[in-house]
């Protein structure tokens, strides 16, 4: 079970196990839509934050920051689009677009409209993201619709596993 006090310790360890065991991080990026008047107008494009891992609903950073799961794309040009298309296959086709336009390796996974969560007692206290308190324990909802929570560091403990192919 992870209090507030292990916190800082169980996040220092799992960085560690994961970059001893060269798992692969994934680019953090920004989103800036395209601007200007008219005609002269710039592209939509991503612009490099730093890197994390992904940890189920939530990314890890080198420096132990956590960070709540936003929206995943891939530095890839899109094929050709179908005729009828929906408003959300629109939507992340022009993020692969955007992203294979940026500063990324082609085929790169790239996290944006992540949240950095704050960790600190009285956030945690009144939910930080999928992190909250319970009986002096950081959890982790996993399942919002059901309410389903996990103790962190289990729910570390299994997804590095996961991701180390255990």
């Amino acid at each position: 079970m992870t209090s507030i006090d292990d916190l800082p310790g169980l996040l220092a360890s799992t960085v560690v196990a994961l970059s001893d065991a060269g798992v692969h991080d994934e680019a953090l990026g920004a989103f800036k839509p395209s601007r200007g008047v008219l005609i002269f107008r710039t592209a939509d494009a991503f612009t490099p934050v730093g890197r994390a891992w992904r940890l189920g609903v939530l990314l890890l950073d080198r420096s132990g920051g956590l960070y709540s799961l936003g929206e995943v794309t891939r530095a890839v040009a899109p094929g050709r689009a179908a005729v009828n298309r929906s408003a959300a296959g629109t939507e992340r086709r022009s993020y692969r677009e955007a992203a294979s336009r940026s500063a990324f390796p082609a085929g790169e996974a790239i996290n944006f409209g992540f949240a950095a969560l704050a960790l600190d007692a009285a956030s945690l206290a009144a939910g930080s993201g999928p992190l909250f308190l319970l009986d002096g324990q950081i959890m982790v909802t996993v399942d919002p619709a059901s309410g389903g929570a996990t103790d962190l560091e289990r729910y570390l403990a299994d997804r590095v596993a996961a991701l180390m192919g255990d």
